[in-house]
């Protein structure tokens, strides 16, 4: 079963100047005029560093949550030139924060150093959003539910406060490339991770969101998919017709 609350999250990855925020401004505004549905979704908005205290402020008493896209795996301050430790996120008024993500991963982030971020983004209390996803190669031998088995219990323990973690599927192979899993594959995935977070928390078991070439098309197949609760979404999130087609076309 799927949450009552669905997640629509937009990593805006690196894109974005301080203008930018008219582009939330037009999902906010969506959002207020969408009665029918608006109580049944969140809208998180990831964009880069430098906006972040910007968009926290201009966004603070609005609907939309804005989110950081990563920090490092040491906080509080120290001499580690070009990093941000999650404390100093924290202090921005930022929520959320996405760790994990397949990028970083290929940029060095190991599961080691995941866990130190996501023990510390919770520590900072941040509520967060936990990627994980098999690669093209993991696939094609059949590995997919090792990876996400191992993903999951090398980062995340039963000590964890389950309450601020959402886990966010994203199929490396699927990202920006237009391929997409099949219903059955994607069901299956998400149920199995599910399965186990259910192991590692007794109590609650965390949302779990789908990502890789989510747009306002592909949304057709995944709105049928009840054990999703959401959506992290790349390249579409940086356009307000093209986001918020894709929340429209999920309630349709």
């Amino acid at each position: 079963m799927a949450n009552s609350i669905r997640y629509f999250v937009g990593n805006w990855k690196m894109f974005g100047v301080p203008s930018s925020y008219s582009i939330i401004e037009k999902f906010e505004s969506h959002f207020r005029k969408d009665k029918k549905n608006n109580k049944k979704y969140k809208i998180i908005i990831a964009p880069p560093h430098t906006l972040l205290q910007d968009f926290s402020q201009k966004f603070k008493y609005k609907k939309i949550s804005i989110s950081a896209q990563n920090c490092h795996y040491k906080d509080n301050f120290g001499a580690h030139t070009g990093h941000i430790s999650p404390y100093m996120i924290s202090k921005l008024g930022v929520k959320y924060i996405i760790l994990g993500h397949s990028e970083n991963r290929a940029s060095g982030d190991t599961d080691s150093i995941i866990k130190q971020k996501v023990e510390l983004a919770l520590k900072n209390n941040f509520v967060v959003i936990f990627c994980i996803g098999e690669n093209k190669l993991e696939k094609r031998k059949n590995r997919t539910l090792n990876v996400l088995k191992k993903q999951l219990h090398n980062v995340l323990n039963k000590k964890l406060n389950e309450k601020n973690i959402i886990i966010a599927y994203e199929p490396v192979w699927s990202i920006g490339t237009g391929k997409l899993p099949t219903s059955a594959e994607l069901a299956h995935s998400i149920n199995y991770i599910k399965s186990n977070l259910s192991k590692i928390f007794k109590k609650r078991i965390p949302p779990v969101l789908y990502g890789g070439s989510v747009d306002s098309n592909s949304i057709y197949l995944f709105k049928n998919i009840s054990v999703i609760d959401g959506f992290l979404i790349g390249g579409a999130s940086k356009s307000p017709k093209n986001f918020i087609d894709i929340i429209k076309n999920f309630y349709k």
